[in-house]
């Protein structure tokens, strides 16, 4: 017997092989169908339904059950806009200065460039952070094991929640992010992992027309 505190596996509903097939069919088309979007309208989205999201999100498994992620949903159009501030402000010396030409060669398919209107736009933008280390209550730093590997399977948990919400999303990150400290008054063992724009699509939206790779490109399977 395991000497430290046990529960139960809280249960799971019972399906067949064939209920389980039809299942994690309709999730993974479901799942196919999501587009990351850049036009977005302004329309409201209840805060309730931002924290079922991230209680999905939270529910990731981490390294030692550290719990490194950290998540800011921003409403506040004021906030909003000093976020948009920041964001562009990087994004201007990134496409001016600081990116490689081979990497604004590869962006340019998707039409992107310096500005970034639905950073104010979008109902939400939920900042998540990673902990590069924890304080103890001594005051004392405390090691983080695999931070940013925790916090990437909680924001893919994020993501999937957010569009089971029939919602749109884009994953932004400006680099450096160190405004978001700044301007969320996050501490300093906090770093910013990426930024998450959340909202409905903007009516006549349209996404760049790629495709995502095969199943047989991407996936072995050793029987």
């Amino acid at each position: 017997m395991p000497d430290h505190a046990t529960i139960p596996l809280p249960p799971t509903e019972p399906l067949d092989d064939v209920q389980r097939l039809d299942r994690v069919r309709a999730y993974a088309d479901h799942l196919q169908r999501r587009r990351t979007v850049r036009d977005f309208s302004d329309r409201p989205v209840p805060r309730a339904v931002i924290e079922h999201c991230l209680r999905a999100a939270a529910s990731a498994p981490s390294g030692a059950n550290q719990q490194p992620w950290r998540f800011v949903a921003v409403a506040d159009a004021a906030t909003k806009r000093r976020i948009r501030e920041g964001a562009e402000a990087e994004e201007r010396e990134f496409y001016a200065r600081r990116a490689p030409q081979d990497w604004l060669d590869a962006l340019a398919p998707l039409g992107t460039d310096a500005d970034k209107p639905f950073l104010e736009t979008a109902p939400w933008l939920i900042a998540v952070f990673y902990e590069r280390f924890g304080i103890g209550a001594d005051g004392v730093k405390e090691k983080r094991y695999y931070p940013h590997e925790s916090v990437g399977i909680a924001t893919g948990l994020l993501i999937a929640a957010l569009h089971g919400a029939g919602l749109a999303t884009l994953t932004h990150t400006p680099s450096p992010m160190g405004f978001l400290n700044e301007i969320l008054g996050r501490p300093k063992n906090e770093m910013p992992y990426l930024l998450l724009v959340v909202g409905h699509a903007a009516e006549g939206c349209r996404v760049p027309a790629i495709e995502r790779l095969p199943l047989a490109q991407v996936a072995q399977f050793i029987d």
